[in-house]
């Protein structure tokens, strides 16, 4: 399974590639859509749609992960979040493409064990589990990690219910 994980923001923006499973993940590709932040907010989403749709352009998942919106952040940046979130959905819509969403605290809880895990934490589980070097500040991009093994977890624990019941 080839998941895309996205980690949207209105300047910077993570995506991964992982496919695999769970007990097996492997990082095809990532990076982070970083948009400057003095120019008008419509360009900054026109910009991100620009660079998403490249991203996709790239390889087709067959589902992708966006965390869940999150409460505690100011009403502006949640605004500018939820614009952002909209781009991003918007393009997966366009394109046929499966959407999971899934909280940050079920995100961290199953990539460390703890769902009020920091990111730092989530990072360096993130480069234990996939075997990969991330640089540091890199919480854009080992967020969208840990979406897209969270989703291989949990579709794992699906696949075993399944089977259990058949």
């Amino acid at each position: 399974m080839l998941v895309l994980g996205v980690d949207p923001g209105s300047v910077r923006t993570g995506w991964a590639l992982v496919e695999g499973t769970a007990r097996n993940p492997i990082m095809v590709g990532g990076d982070v859509i970083s948009l400057p932040p003095k120019i008008g907010f419509h360009l900054r989403l026109a910009a991100l749609m620009d660079r998403f749709e490249e991203v996709l352009d790239m390889r087709r998942p067959e589902v992708a992960v966006v965390e869940s919106p999150f409460h505690g952040i100011n009403a502006r940046s949640a605004l500018q979040l939820a614009h952002s979130r909209g781009v991003v959905l918007g393009v997966l819509g366009r394109r046929g493409i499966e959407v999971q969403e899934y909280s940050p605290a079920t995100i961290k809880k199953t990539v460390t064990g703890s769902g009020r895990a920091d990111k730092d934490q989530v990072r360096r589980m993130v480069q234990s589990v996939l075997a990969v070097r991330l640089q540091d500040p890199a919480s854009d991009l080992s967020d969208a990690l840990a979406a897209a093994y969270c989703h291989l977890a949990h579709e794992g624990l699906r696949a075993a219910i399944d089977r259990a019941e058949s």
